[in-house]
């Protein structure tokens, strides 16, 4: 069951490097992914540190008191993280590439909708009873099972936003560079 939450986190951090991408000299897809690379690194940071928090309080014998707190905590910081990138995408306009509007719309609308998943998750951890361990347990997995789901479902929006000239110009950006913040490694393994 650890091994099942552990894996689709694994799947979140699909989500996060769907926000970074690969070189291109147009100014104006450059400063657009400029504005909003700087906004996306502390999200993706919180995001990889809720992520690595679940991984460690569920691959530890934890208490189920001490993994249902981390879990809420984890999944509320996610909420509030994906949020704030919808918010970033919204905040950067449309980017200056064909179809820019539709793209950057279908971003926020993704990300808006995995910010809601994730508070939703938050509010089902919160009713798990932990003082039957097996049927904590139980619960547990079935939270899992709402995690891969998110963490599977559409990241299509954010494919297409790092895709092209617009991926090449994010991947230039220090706030979108591939590479694992701290923490993000843990929670994709």
């Amino acid at each position: 069951m650890k091994k099942k939450l552990a894996a689709t986190l694994s799947c979140g951090a699909v989500v996060l490097l769907a926000l970074s991408g690969c070189g291109n000299n147009d100014s104006k897809v450059n400063d657009w992914a400029k504005g909003f690379c700087d906004k996306v690194q502390p999200q993706r940071q919180a995001i990889a540190d809720a992520n690595a928090s679940i991984v460690k309080a569920t691959s530890t014998a934890s208490e189920p008191a001490d993994v249902k707190k981390v879990d809420s905590a984890a999944f509320q910081t996610n909420a509030k993280a994906y949020a704030a990138l919808a918010s970033a995408v919204k905040t950067a306009g449309a980017p200056p590439v064909d179809d820019g509007a539709k793209t950057q719309q279908d971003a926020v609308k993704e990300l808006n909708s995995t910010s809601a998943a994730y508070a939703q998750l938050q509010k089902q951890v919160d009713g798990l009873d932990t003082s039957d361990q097996a049927k904590f347990a139980q619960q547990l997995s079935d939270v899992s099972t709402q995690l891969g789901k998110i963490g599977s479902s559409g990241d299509t929006a954010l494919r297409k936003l790092q895709s092209g000239d617009l991926g090449q110009a994010m991947a230039k950006q220090p706030g979108c560079k591939k590479g694992a913040p701290s923490g993000a490694a843990s929670a994709s393994s």
